[in-house]
């Protein structure tokens, strides 16, 4: 068993690994920059190391700082919690090199998944259905008015090295091509390194379902259902429910098997998410996470599963704690991503949390790292916080979201709570029509 764990990252995702090493009495070593040194997860931690400046790159991204802070420590493991490194293969590799467990899969499996061509073509190999699109990078204008040409308008031209809703761009017609093309490549370079892109078929109106798997060391996989993520601005998820109101349960039990029997054919080890498009009652396979998600709570609620704990059970190479014939469903349950944003411009916002209430009462959870007083940055993702919500079933689920919703306080900053509040009560959001378009069509009224 890990007895030890070195938690690299920061924020509501570092204090929940936090709570996850307690619940299975494993210390933990808790890494910060030198403006996070009154961050939560470092006052919680049982030790805390300072791996440099406030900027990402001389610190949560400092590899070499991270794997010297876990030897000088004697930490065994280091969990890279979402974002940052946790889907470096690189990192991985050097972790594991310097005779570290990585929780997580291997580096050669972040490396498949993380190229999203590859990934493509992997999984259309082992059978998921696939996004029609190109066969490899796209490497010229040129290439892309052809593929376009072929393919049928609109097109999405996406980062090949990359996720989270970066380095995406739509090309509606051949005169957008070029443009789009430019645009995504200069956005993926930045946010990735990597400028490689490739072309997709744009689908309409479709709903973002992704399945959540684990696999164990042993060659057991299953799957615990799937998230809707259709609720997204600028291709970012704002809100997550479990489960998706288009699925039926033969649906979900049917395809979750087919996922989890093809991601065990690839030897993959560990927690991933496969994220699908849906659209006239097909998945299709658009890209695979190889690392915890924001969104997993929801999954938490309606199964009683801990993935965290799952996740360091079969870093540590213990077997599933569960078999597909156990996972049970009950209820619904929804994430409301808390972002220090202005709720009109989503234009972060950092300061100082002068006042701060967390909501409670039956089925209301809050993963945080906030307090009064404490200080929101300016220099990472400004998720501070995920109201989950659960309930009997999604009628009693949003009730309960908007009872919490009108507790939450944070003073100081801008979030997106009054957002959320406008979304709760929005009809076609409490009767479930909507699509990955559905925040753009309001904000463009």
């Amino acid at each position: 068993m890990i007895k030890k764990i070195l938690i690299a990252n920061r924020g509501e995702i570092a204090v929940r690994i936090l709570r996850a090493c307690r619940d299975l009495g494993i210390s933990t070593v808790a890494v910060h920059s030198t403006v996070d040194a009154d961050a939560m997860h470092v006052r919680l931690a049982d030790e805390s190391v300072c791996i440099g400046p406030a900027q990402p790159r001389e610190s949560y991204l400092n590899i070499p700082a991270i794997i010297s802070a876990a030897c000088v420590t004697g930490a065994d493991a280091i969990h890279p919690g979402f974002g940052f490194l946790s889907e470096n293969a690189m990192f991985a590799h050097m972790v594991e090199e310097h005779g570290l467990i990585f929780i997580g899969p291997k580096a050669d499996q972040i490396a498949m998944m993380g190229d999203k061509v590859m990934a493509k073509k992997t999984m259309a190999r082992i059978g998921l259905p696939v996004v029609s699109g190109s066969e490899g990078t796209v490497t010229s204008v040129e290439k892309a008015l052809r593929l376009a040409d072929e393919m049928g308008y609109p097109v999405l031209i996406k980062a090949a090295g990359g996720g989270g809703g970066r380095g995406m761009n739509v090309a509606k017609s051949r005169q957008e091509v070029a443009l789009a093309y430019e645009t995504a490549r200069r956005e993926a370079g930045i946010a990735f390194g990597n400028d490689s892109v490739y072309l997709e078929k744009y689908l309409k109106n479709p709903r973002h379902i992704e399945f959540q798997i684990l696999m164990d060391q042993f060659g057991n996989a299953i799957h615990l259902g799937e998230r809707d993520c259709s609720l997204q601005r600028r291709n970012q998820k704002v809100w997550e429910e479990a489960p998706s109101t288009v699925l039926s349960p033969a649906f979900r039990d049917d395809f979750g098997r087919k996922i989890a029997a093809s991601i065990s054919q690839l030897g993959y080890v560990g927690v991933g998410t496969l994220e699908f498009l849906y659209e006239n009652d097909q998945l299709f396979f658009i890209e695979m996470n190889t690392r915890l998600q924001v969104e997993h709570p929801v999954t938490e609620m309606i199964t009683g599963y801990d993935i965290v704990c799952e996740q360091i059970l079969i870093a540590s190479g213990e077997k599933l704690s569960m078999t597909q014939e156990e996972v049970k469903f009950s209820g619904h349950a929804i994430e409301c991503r808390i972002n220090a944003e202005n709720s009109e411009t989503f234009l972060p916002s950092a300061g100082m949390v002068s006042n701060y209430h967390c909501p409670g009462g039956p089925g209301v959870r809050v993963d945080s790292a906030l307090y009064d007083g404490c200080k929101i940055p300016p220099y990472y993702d400004s998720l501070v916080a995920k109201l989950i919500v659960h309930g009997r079933d999604r009628t009693q689920c949003l009730a309960r979201l908007r009872r919490a919703l009108k507790e939450y306080v944070i003073d100081g900053v801008d979030t997106l709570i009054s957002l959320h509040q406008k979304m709760s009560d929005d009809q076609d959001v409490v009767s479930g029509r909507f699509d990955i378009h559905f925040l753009e069509k309001i904000f463009e009224n």
